[in-house]
Parts: structure tokens; sequence; C-alpha cells
């Protein structure tokens, strides 16, 4: 096993190397550790998201089984609330008034949800009104710098 000795520093005197480097290499060096930077969060916040998507593809496809099953559930258990009250009345009679009981439910949940869209769309954000007003802001801030540095 051979050790490699790392590369001797030249000496502050030597003159093919300057002790400090230029402003404009720091700023090169900056640039390009803020780009790395920034890349690499980018690279990471995809990586994470394709992660998630797949956890998500997964629990959506679960949910969406668990739904339909639910449904025929639902379906089954008023075919049978149709066919317990046909034991008292008419089986026709079971299922209208199972039938009419769902419809007042159905009424229900729509009058509740229409008033939440309703809710909801009253408190659309308008963008364009944050940006005419910072755009008035940065306006009336430049306006005064300049009459400072005139007055100066």
């Amino acid at each position: 096993m051979t050790q490699t000795q790392p590369p001797v520093d030249p000496s502050p005197t030597d003159p093919a190397r300057p002790c400090q480097p230029t402003l404009g290499e720091l700023v090169a060096r900056i640039s390009d550790n803020v780009t790395g930077l920034v890349k690499g969060e980018i690279d990471l916040a995809k990586a994470k998201g394709k992660r998630m998507l797949a956890k998500l593809k997964l629990g959506a496809a679960l949910l969406a089984a668990a739904g339909v099953l639910a449904l025929w559930a639902l379906g089954l258990l008023f075919d049978a609330a149709a066919l317990g009250i046909g034991q008292v009345l008419p089986l026709w009679a079971g299922y209208l008034i199972v039938a009419i009981v769902v419809l007042i439910i159905v009424t229900g949940l729509y009058l509740v949800g229409r008033k939440k869209i309703d809710a909801a769309l009253a408190d659309t954000p308008a963008p364009q009104e944050g940006l005419k007003q910072g755009v008035t802001t940065a306006t009336t801030a430049l306006k005064a710098g300049i009459e400072k540095g005139n007055q100066k």
C-alpha cells in the first residue's frame, strides 16, 4: 500500500499565487455554491415528491376501494331496511319509505355543502390587489428616496 503525500502549499511569497482570492473569484465561488445548493434542493424536492406520489397513489387506490365497498354495503342496508318495512307494509311501501328518508338526508347534505361552498367562494383571494398594493408601496418608497437624495 503506497501512501501519497498531500500537495505542498506554495508559500505566501510565491509570486505565481496571490495570498487572497480576488473579489471576482469570491463572487464566482459564492455564485457556484448558491447554484449548486439550489439545484440540490430542487433534486431533493423532486425525489421527495416522487416518493410521496407513490404513497399517495396506493392510499388513494385503497380509499377508492373502501368507498366502493361502503356504497355497496349502504345499498344492501337500504335494501334490508326496505325488506324489513315490507314485512309490516307492502314491499313497495317499504322501498318508498327508504327512498324518501334517503332523499331527505341528501337534501340536507346538499344545503349544508352548498352553504360551505358559497362561504369558501366569498373568501376567494385576489392576488392582483396585493400586487397593485405592492407596486404602489414600492413606487411611494422610491419617490420618497429620490426626494431625500435630492434634498442632500
